[in-house]
Formats: structure tokens, C-alpha cells, sequence
């Protein structure tokens, strides 16, 4: 029987064991897409507890709870203290065997604050109290969280209307770690809801300095936010979409369109998805013009719960997998850009796992042969990034293309106490490729390769792709 989360977790042969420690493991972190709050890096931020740092935001641990019967005060709830949520938490703990939380919550208290304890009642606030002095201590900011991990990059996620005014303060600082703002645009084509979508367009006016009364006008902005994040060192756009867009339109219909919904009229549904056809196209190539590289993230279905979506708002737990049709309109897209030579490099998350030989396959119908792996496959997102899902899309991603030249893993996280999520991929991935090579299907006459490949796929893919 092997002792739980000892050195060689999830690493079950020799092999692995090698792969992992002698290679992953001391590999910097390169993390390209969170949503960490680039204020609390600019201000250095210090934890009060071990709740906030913890428990503050985390959607994950609150769907857990609430399952586990808890009541939503102790999740999302003003009234109650950080410590009556944080036992709560302890409380649910023990019921969360098999569900990655439980491996995620014991690698986070090892690595972070040297704790090997089994979180459960009867430690509960022992570990709390332990945790909230290491705290207190300079190492245990923001910014000491980030060199704990040895975190080289981060890159967060922002409006094209933010000013960037936190990433412009850290980099001023002399802060030896990179924090490079990503373009996440998705508001601008936000059309279904028009006295929102005019306020937003509204404040990119203000922002930009363009007088915006017609459709280019909207595109002359957004490109001139999209230089000032250039020129701040930003690399990368998100888009997060439940399905991909590639409706046929004409300049004119747009233009229509634009002038319909900002004078306050409700678009057809044929309407919306045509702009955000529109939309999709233009960002593409914008990205493409200034060698970006475009991530979507999509097939999720939020906002289930309309009671909670009124009571707390968006990213609060209540959003889950969704089922789409995709594949056509994915293709379409991608060659419309292709064809206009505007195809940037992309990176394609999807949501639903029985998606992944579609996207797998995807890939390869525009490889190009002018970057190594220009179309991505994206490491499991969300609900898929824990072992099973991560194992599958690589499976897919090693059947169907070229694992050697996957750019790894991200945390996709608001939490300073997620970075534990790549070595959880690492050991992941050790422990495939490892086996392989036990298994004889891979030969260990090649081991140089496949050293490299792991320190690859954990951190130079990444730092060549993005050129950061």
C-alpha cells in the first residue's frame, strides 16, 4: 500500500518517478491564462486568512460544499466569520474522496504551507491557525506566493476598456516576475442585451477617444485598445463562447445591425449571431496582425441557476458542461481567417470531452509548417482539469497529433494557491509517458527525447510559442 501524497504520487513506475523529478518538477511556471486580480500583485497583497487566499472565489469548492449540505451563508454569506466558513469547508472535506478537490486541497497545504495533516473536523483548526501565521510572514503575499512556485509568467485576463494601470505599476516596481495582461473582449459583441451592450460601447468611446456612431467606428476603437495592450506587453486574447460563430454577413448587414441594437432595439437571433460573426473575424485579425495568440474557451453553459445568478452573480458555481454542435462552424472560421491569411496562432479549449478528437483533429487541417504546433490543442479546462480529464485529452491530443508539441498546462485560476495545479498535470503527464516507456512502447534507447519532451511540454513549448 503506498502512503498518500508521498514523492511519487501519481508517478507508478521507475520511469515516471525519473521523468518527474529529474525533469517537470524543476521546470519554471509559465502560467498564460488565469484570472488572478493584477491589484493584489501590484499592491503585494497580504492575506488576512487562510479563508480569503483559500475560499474566497473558489465556485469549485463551493459546489462541493453546497452538495455536502451546507448552507449557502457559509459559501458566498456576509454574516458569517472566515473561520465558520473555513470549518465548514473542513467539514466537507472528508466526503471528497475521488473528486479532485481532495488532492487539490492536500497538495496546496503541502506545498504552500509545509502541511503533510489530513484536513478534516478534528484538525481543522489547527491547520488554520498554522496557516494564517506563515501568513502574516513577507513570503506568504501575493507576490511571495508567486516566487514560492517559481512562477516566471503570468498573464491575466482584461476588457479591452481596463487600464491596465495594475500591470503598468508591477512592471514599474521591479517585480522579477512578468505580468502581461491578456485582451478578453468578449463584451464587445455582447449584443442580446442592447441598453448593456450601449453602456459598454459607451465607455470604449470614452477610453479610446473615438467618437463611435457606426460599426468601424467600434473596430477603430477596439483597435486602438488593442495596441495599448500591445504596447504593455500583452501576447495573448481570450474569447469565452458557449459555440463558435461563422454565420455569413455583409458589411452593410452589420452596419444595420450595429445601428439597430445601440438605439436600444432587440436583435433576432439570426442578428446576433451574424455580428458576432462579424466580431469573431475582426478580432481574428487583429491578432493575427500583430502576432498574438488567440485562445477560446468554449461549451459552457452558465448562469443555470437564474435564482442564484439574481442573489450573486455570475462565476459563483452554477455553470456546467454544455452540448453544441461545433465542428462546422469551428472549421469555417478557422479557414475564413486562413484564406485571408490572417489565422493566427490559436489554441482551442473545449468543454465537453467528447469533443476531443474533434478538436484533436482539427489542428492538423491548418498547420502550416511556419510555427511548431500553431493550432493548440488546450489542456483540460475546467471541470477537465483534473487527472482523468487531463489524461483523455491528451490521449487524444498523442493519437490524433503531436503531444511533443503541447504548450502544458495553466491554472485558469483566481487563486494564489492554485499553482500546485501544474505539478498535478507534471506528475500527470510523467506518469503517462512513463508507462509508455515500461510498457515498451516507447524505447528507452530514446530516453534523451523523452526527457526533453517533458521539460517541453512543461515549459519551453510554452516559453518559445508565446516568446516571452
Amino acid at each position: 500500500m503506498k502512503n498518500f501524497m508521498d514523492e511519487n504520487f501519481l508517478l507508478t513506475t521507475e520511469t515516471a518517478q525519473k521523468l518527474y523529478h529529474e525533469h517537470a518538477k524543476k521546470m519554471p511556471i509559465i502560467d498564460y491564462h488565469c484570472h488572478l486580480i493584477p491589484q493584489m500583485v501590484a499592491d503585494d497583497h497580504q492575506f488576512r486568512s487562510l479563508t480569503e487566499i483559500w475560499l474566497g472565489g473558489d465556485h469549485y469548492k463551493w459546489r462541493a460544499m453546497r452538495t455536502n449540505g451546507i448552507d449557502e451563508r457559509y459559501c458566498t454569506g456576509k454574516d458569517t466569520t472566515d473561520w465558520e466558513k473555513f470549518e465548514k469547508w473542513a467539514e466537507t472535506v472528508p466526503y471528497t474522496f475521488r473528486n479532485p478537490l481532495y488532492h487539490w486541497t492536500h497538495l496546496e497545504l503541502k506545498t504552500a504551507f509545509g502541511i503533510d495533516k489530513i484536513l478534516s473536523p478534528k484538525t481543522a483548526r489547527e491547520i488554520y491557525d498554522e496557516c494564517n501565521e506563515k501568513l502574516k510572514q513577507p513570503e506568504y503575499t501575493a507576490r511571495g506566493m508567486m516566487r514560492r512556485y517559481n512562477v516566471e509568467v503570468v498573464c491575466t485576463t482584461d476588457d479591452p476598456i481596463d487600464s491596465l494601470e495594475h500591470h503598468i505599476k508591477t512592471r514599474e516596481s521591479g517585480f522579477e516576475i512578468k505580468m502581461l495582461p491578456t485582451w478578453r473582449p468578449d463584451k464587445a459583441m455582447a449584443v442580446e442585451v442592447p441598453e448593456n451592450f450601449r453602456a459598454y460601447i459607451d465607455k470604449l468611446a470614452e477610453v479610446s477617444g473615438v467618437t463611435i456612431s457606426k460599426f468601424r467606428d467600434v473596430i477603430e476603437a477596439l483597435r486602438i485598445r488593442h495596441k495599448f495592450f500591445e504596447e504593455q506587453g500583452c501576447k495573448l486574447s481570450d474569447h469565452g463562447i458557449e459555440e463558435f460563430y461563422a454565420e455569413d454577413y455583409t458589411d452593410a448587414e452589420i452596419e444595420a445591425i450595429f445601428n439597430k441594437v445601440y438605439g436600444g432595439t432587440t436583435l433576432s437571433k439570426e442578428e446576433i449571431l451574424k455580428y458576432k460573426s462579424a466580431m469573431m473575424i475582426e478580432f481574428g485579425i487583429m491578432d493575427a496582425e500583430t502576432g498574438w495568440t488567440q485562445q477560446f474557451h468554449y461549451g459552457a453553459i452558465r448562469d443555470n441557476n437564474s435564482k442564484m445568478f439574481r442573489l450573486l452573480g455570475p462565476d459563483t458555481g452554477f455553470d456546467s458542461i454544455g452540448e453544441f454542435t461545433t465542428a462546422k462552424a469551428l472549421a469555417k472560421y478557422l479557414d475564413k481567417l486562413n484564406s485571408m491569411g490572417k489565422l493566427a496562432k490559436t489554441i482551442l479549449y473545449n468543454l465537453n470531452p467528447c469533443a476531443n478528437e474533434v478538436i484533436a483533429t482539427m489542428l492538423g487541417n491548418f498547420q502550416d509548417g511556419s510555427v511548431p504546433g500553431k493550432i493548440q490543442f488546450g489542456s483540460g479546462w475546467w471541470f477537465l482539469d483534473q487527472k482523468d480529464g487531463m489524461e483523455k485529452q491528451m490521449n487524444a491530443l498523442s493519437v490524433l497529433g503531436l503531444l511533443s508539441r503541447f504548450v502544458g498546462m495553466l491554472t485558469d485560476s483566481r487563486s494564489f494557491l492554485s499553482y500546485p495545479r501544474h505539478e498535478y498535470f507534471r506528475r500527470t503527464l510523467c506518469n503517462l509517458v512513463g508507462r509508455d516507456v515500461e510498457n515498451g512502447e516507447i524505447p528507452y534507447s530514446e530516453m534523451d527525447r523523452v526527457c526533453q519532451m517533458i521539460e517541453d511540454i512543461s515549459y519551453y513549448n510554452a516559453k518559445n510559442y508565446f516568446q516571452f
